[in-house]
């Protein structure tokens, strides 16, 4: 074991990397002519999977576009030689972007009309490939494929094999570094979230449009560069290299290798093209062969071999002690951050009404809630509590009626630009993205505050660090309030209940919100955390943030609320201080179930 410590000390980008070196000095070592070209060949194929796994794996939108954008890459570097354009970097780059064009000009229509339609737009677009070669015949060759390609030259000079060997796996190097950088940025966190939710994703301020196009137009740059490659290989390129067995390939490659692993790619592609590709008697049942393992894969193979390999590693790091033992017990609480001072902006509800159809959620209600201060909203299942807050966070419309934070009207405006207005919420079941640590889980909630482009972030230009430090540092602020610091780097979706209901609240508050949302935050949790939670929400409130709590335990909402407005059928029935809530007839009669004398009728069955 001490052995595994050693290797897990070692930085974990090292390993990919000395692959890579090794991959690039392989020439050095009597590699032959036919293994050389299959190389190349894998690495094509790798960067064309690794654009899957990131619209994919990570962003979470099935598209099998990456076939046409890598036929995009390579007829305009073929076009580029045949016009005398023969520099392979002029190339690459031109090919990259006519590859990201076609990913946005299709991937926009396809992901406004939402749902399934990106996945069937990009798969006829994989079919039209070949008519479309076809209809600019006169200039592609057509169906007789593009010839007349001249030698690629770097600087003037003609590239001969060696070197283009080197120029391909220097590129899918590079890639792979830009696409790692991305992925464990906090745009990848970002990415992630989107694929567990979109409502979550824009509760903390992703504009899931925006970042669904981006995730697929970037995941067809890759594609691009590898058309380019592969139109220098052989001087030729046939429009029968891009039908849908290559799509269906890329896709049972990424499968293999794990869609949500940046290195995935890589072996699934190598396992692909170094293994059955090679038969020339496997591509007259390929189809056949790729449709049998994608229905294997996705059942038997979840995760792919990434998956495995990260079981195996985390199995070795509990056997050689690595992995901190987790129990219930938390640090002492003097050792806890102090609140710092949060500026709360005053929300006010001005007659709001809601239908669906024929059912009336909302009917001209109103709440007002002030800095520093805790508002309870109540009222029975169904009575529109949690309605009122989808529509303050701007998922619903409202039908009529006004939404004010501090001076700004919220009312139809889109869910990300009411996050960055600072409003933050939790939900009524925790929604935390799969494979991010606690920690990570807790930063995505600054996604909309110290901004960073997705340029800087890829090149670590100063302004990342800078921004990637203070995420860091108030994500640690954030788990220490909450009592959640010594489960940092815990998977985040392996906390038990009362846990994630904590680390949301600390994603919530991570921003410093001026507006707090917390929609049933103590259900399911025993006493000792109800506790926690209600010194929690206190210290919030004392630091001036202004809070709106939806809960059933009606016991908490009288010792934390300083105003109670409570709703029945859509309607605002009172409104008051705890004490009158505690005592009006017709709350006790609509929310707990007894009559004035004080008899119960159907207990206190939310307490």
């Amino acid at each position: 074991m001490s052995l595994w410590r050693l290797i897990r000390s070692v930085p974990s980008w090292l390993f990919p990397l000395t692959v890579g070196l090794l991959v690039l000095f392989l020439p050095e070592f009597g590699l032959d002519f036919a293994l050389s070209r299959q190389v190349q060949l894998a690495c094509i194929l790798a960067l064309v999977v690794s654009g899957l796994n990131l619209s994919l794996g990570y962003a979470g939108e099935l598209a099998l576009g990456q076939a046409a954008m890598y036929a995009a890459g390579a007829y305009t570097a073929g076009l580029m030689s045949i016009a005398g354009y023969t520099d392979i970097v002029l190339q690459l780059i031109a090919s990259g972007l006519v590859a990201l064009a076609v990913g946005i000009v299709t991937g926009i229509p396809g992901l406004r009309l939402g749902s399934w339609s990106l996945a069937m737009t990009s798969f006829f677009l994989v079919l039209l490939v070949p008519d479309i070669i076809a209809v600019f015949g006169d200039t592609t060759g057509g169906r007789n494929g593009l010839s007349g390609i001249e030698p690629a030259t770097l600087f003037g000079e003609v590239v001969d094999a060696d070197r283009f060997y080197m120029v391909v796996v220097i590129v899918a190097i590079l890639w792979f570094t830009v696409m790692r950088n991305l992925v464990v940025s906090r745009h990848g966190i970002a990415f992630r979230t989107l694929k567990q939710s979109p409502v979550l994703a824009s509760s903390v301020g992703i504009s899931v449009f925006r970042m669904k196009l981006l995730g697929y137009a970037i995941g067809a740059f890759p594609a691009g560069l590898a058309g380019a490659l592969f139109a220098n290989i052989d001087m030729y390129v046939s429009p029968e290299a891009f039908g849908f067995t290559f799509a269906t390939a890329v896709l049972a490659a990424c499968i293999l290798g794990g869609a949500t692993s940046v290195y995935g790619a890589a072996i699934g592609a190598a396992i692909m093209q170094l293994g059955p590709n090679q038969s020339s008697e496997f591509q007259q049942y390929a189809l056949v062969f790729y449709g049998g393992f994608l229905i294997l894969g996705g059942v038997l193979l979840s995760g792919g071999l990434a998956k495995v390999a990260k079981q195996a590693a985390a199995r070795l790091d509990r056997a050689a002690g690595l992995t901190g033992t987790r129990t219930g017990t938390r640090h002492a609480d003097t050792g806890r951050s102090a609140m710092e001072p949060m500026s709360g902006r005053t929300l006010v509800v001005d007659g709001i009404s809601k239908a669906f159809g024929g059912n009336q959620a909302l009917d001209n209600a109103s709440l007002r809630a002030e800095p520093g201060s805790i508002t309870a909203l109540i009222g029975p299942n169904g009575s529109g509590k949690t309605t009122m807050l989808n529509m303050i966070c701007g998922f619903y419309r409202p039908d009529s009626g006004r939404i004010l934070i501090g001076d700004n009207e919220v009312q139809g405006r889109a869910p990300e630009q009411v996050a960055r207005c600072g409003v933050a919420r939790t939900f009524q079941t925790p929604d935390i993205p799969d494979g991010v640590t606690v920690l990570e889980a807790v930063a995505s909630g600054r996604y909309s505050t110290d901004r960073v482009s997705m340029l800087s972030t890829v090149l670590r230009l100063p302004r990342h660090h800078k921004v990637r430090v203070g995420d860091v540092a108030e994500a640690e602020r954030a788990l220490d309030i909450v009592g959640l610091s010594h489960l940092r780097d815990e998977t985040a979706t392996a906390l038990p209940l009362g846990m994630r209901r904590l680390l949301e609240v600390a994603r919530s508050v991570v921003a410093k919100p001026r507006l707090l949302l917390l929609d049933e935050v103590a259900s399911g949790l025993d006493e000792d955390e109800v506790e926690r939670l209600a010194g929690l929400i206190r210290q919030l409130g004392d630091a001036g943030c202004t809070i709106v709590l939806v809960e059933h335990n009606f016991r908490l909402v009288l010792a934390l609320a300083d105003t109670i407005v409570v709703l029945a059928q859509g309607r605002v029935i009172a409104v008051g201080a705890p004490s009158e809530i505690e005592h009006d007839p017709r709350v006790l009669s609509e929310y707990l179930g007894v009559v004035a004398d004080g008899t119960e009728l159907a207990g206190e069955a939310t307490s």
